[in-house]
């Protein structure tokens, strides 16, 4: 199983971006495909997930009206629009697949590598 992330970099504060997950080596119909981030210092947290089957989204209050989670099925891919970013929105983002979903890292068995997020005010 594999979960490219891609996408991020640096932006001004109020600006968009958009990070993509591409998932290939099985299967993820019935899976919850997550977005987490991590900030220096901080523990890992939840932004967004997707069930891929349902396409039902839930997200953290604090991204709620500014981020999009989505999925393409043709091309395995998750995406996470980002708009109106905040400096507190900096961070290494992941992408993570997980039987159950959920809104716990500890959930997820399958992660990508992470890519930059850096919001300058």
């Amino acid at each position: 199983v594999q979960l490219q992330a891609s996408g991020g970099g640096l932006v001004q504060t109020g600006g968009s971006l958009r990070l993509s997950c591409a998932a290939s080596g099985r299967t993820f119909s019935g899976y919850g495909m997550g977005w987490f981030r991590q900030a220096p210092g901080k523990e890992r947290e939840f932004v967004a997930v997707i069930y891929w089957s349902s396409g039902f989204t839930y997200y953290t209050d604090s991204v709620k009206g500014r981020f999009t989670i989505s999925r393409d099925n043709a091309n395995n891919t998750v995406y996470l629009q980002m708009n109106s970013l905040e400096p507190e929105d900096t961070g290494i983002y992941y992408c993570a697949a997980s039987e159950r979903g959920g809104y716990s890292h500890y959930e997820y068995a399958y992660w990508g590598q992470g890519t930059q997020v850096t919001v300058s005010s």
